[in-house]
């Protein structure tokens, strides 16, 4: 994903925003919300979270609260990219928030605190 942020700003004559593309969860770890930090041909942020299957686009998929968090607080910037069918054939498509609109979310997971 990195290598297609790129290459968009690139084909859009924005080779400086090109080179500050940034792999957050590589750099700095989990916990921002997303994965790559990049912007739009105009400047603006645009924050990624990738989500990627070896199954088909409708294959369920795993998010964070935290992500959902980030999702919603900087919705004008946070986009999901669904990589679905890596091993074959990778192909993505963008979902923007709200997620509710795109998705069905189900909690699978709860954590448990000592009372």
């Amino acid at each position: 994903m990195l290598a297609h942020e790129r290459a968009n700003l690139l084909a859009a004559g924005r080779p400086d925003l090109a080179d500050r593309i940034r792999w957050v969860s590589d750099q700095d770890g989990d916990g921002t919300g997303f994965d790559i930090e990049s912007f739009e041909p105009n400047g603006d942020n645009r924050l990624v979270e990738v989500k990627t299957t070896n199954g088909w686009e409708r294959t369920p998929f795993h998010i964070t609260r935290n992500e959902l968090a980030v999702a919603e607080a900087r919705r004008e910037h946070w986009r999901l990219v669904r990589l679905w069918n890596f091993s074959r054939s990778p192909t993505a498509f963008e979902l923007r928030p709200p997620l509710e609109a795109h998705v069905s979310l189900m909690a699978t997971s709860y954590q448990a605190d000592m009372l």
